[in-house]
């Protein structure tokens, strides 16, 4: 508790000052606006509805190319790891296809995918992919092996090992990629929205700093940042809710 109002505290000394700095600066609106006039254009937007639109666009965008990532990225790890040969053959194929920037490719998925959705979805889960892949290859891959020989002796099949011991016993480092996959999905989304999108929350920071509206801007990114967070809680309760099933159906 002490600690949570500590950093309360802290958060509102960052906002206090903010509105100082800002009106005794002297800085123009354009470069820093106050945190009033922010919160004014934020209100506005979500009372008059202009901004929820672009909210469930971008959420929308977010979630089906997270989604799409870690389902992708969960069952290419499972492959790899249960797969020696595969694992020698393909992971530097995908390590190539992680290094390069996202934000160059996006072009020409705007070609492949047209703007929209789509695009925005497949960058998002390309994002997404590889923390989920290289989370699930590691912990499948570093299972205590005294367990493993017990399966072995106990004559359990593959699937059975992987079911029943590897997947359950490396939950804990599996959602710790997902969790990295949740904070890349709004970073994806809204990169794609850049580029590729019409709406969306990236497309409007791109369409304020058009009209040079600062404000806008900095509105958008407290909503952006807000999302985010919601989305990161709602995914440590799931994690907890997870691991807390897990160990009670073990004890069962």
């Amino acid at each position: 508790m002490k600690h949570k109002l500590v950093s309360a505290a802290l958060f509102i000394a960052c906002l206090i000052g903010w509105e100082v700095f800002s009106r005794v600066s002297g800085f123009p609106e354009l470069v820093l606006p106050s945190l009033s006039a922010v919160l004014d254009t934020l209100w506005n937007g979500l009372a008059s509805g202009y901004l929820l639109p672009h909210i469930w666009m971008t959420t929308a965008g977010m979630l089906l190319g997270l989604a799409t990532g870690c389902i992708i990225g969960f069952a290419c790890g499972i492959v790899l790891g249960e797969s020696a040969i595969l694992r020698r053959v393909l992971y530097p194929y995908i390590i190539a296809s992680q290094v390069i920037p996202k934000l160059a490719l996006a072009p020409l998925f705007i070609i492949w995918f047209g703007f929209g959705m789509t695009s925005i979805v497949v960058i998002t889960a390309l994002i997404c992919f590889f923390p989920l892949l290289e989370n699930t290859l590691t912990a499948i891959q570093h299972i205590d092996p005294q367990k493993r020989e017990l399966f072995r002796m106990l004559g359990a099949t593959r699937m059975q090992t992987l079911m029943r011991l590897k997947i359950p016993a490396g939950l804990p480092v599996i959602m710790a990629g997902f969790r990295v996959a949740v904070v890349l999905s709004l970073v994806g989304a809204v990169v794609g929205e850049f580029v590729g999108g019409r709406e969306g929350l990236g497309a409007m920071i791109i369409a304020s700093q058009g009209m040079m509206d600062s404000p806008l801007m900095f509105a958008i990114l407290i909503v952006i940042t807000i999302l985010g967070m919601l989305l990161f809680q709602a995914t440590i309760w799931f994690e907890k809710w997870l691991l807390r099933k897990h160990v009670t159906g073990t004890e069962q």
